[in-house]
């Protein structure tokens, strides 16, 4: 079991840049892990993920090429950079780390089995 600890969250003008990072209890080099992140009255989508070795990443389409997911597994912290942030950006961003069905690139919230208290990120106009 491993627990998730967010932080850097807060408040950036669009087009700006914020780094989040999420501090690992244990050591995680073994889990595959993702960033998810939901807005006020949305559901729960998908951000980044990243495979246990750092050798596959992976975006959703609406933060591709703007947002980077990376991790130390030496620190046992997950970080994701975000660049050019937009309003649409505001969120509450959860990091997780996946305990199902995880060789292979997933995007499935049900997959990821221990999740973080979020931290809050918000972009003003």
């Amino acid at each position: 079991q491993v627990q998730l600890v967010e932080s850097g969250g807060g408040l950036v003008q669009a087009g700006g840049s914020l780094r989040i990072s999420c501090a690992a209890s244990s050591p995680f080099h073994n889990y595959v892990m993702g960033w998810f992140r939901q807005a006020p009255g949305s559901e729960r989508e998908f951000v980044a993920y990243i495979d246990a070795l750092q050798r596959d990443t992976r975006y959703s389409d609406s933060v591709k090429g703007r947002f980077t997911i990376s991790r130390d597994n030496n620190k046992n912290t997950l970080y994701l950079q975000m660049d050019n942030l937009r309003p649409e950006d505001t969120a509450l961003y959860f990091c997780a780390a996946c305990v199902k069905e995880c060789m292979e690139f997933t995007r499935n919230l049900s997959h990821f089995g221990y999740w973080g208290q979020g931290t809050q990120v918000t972009v003003s106009t």
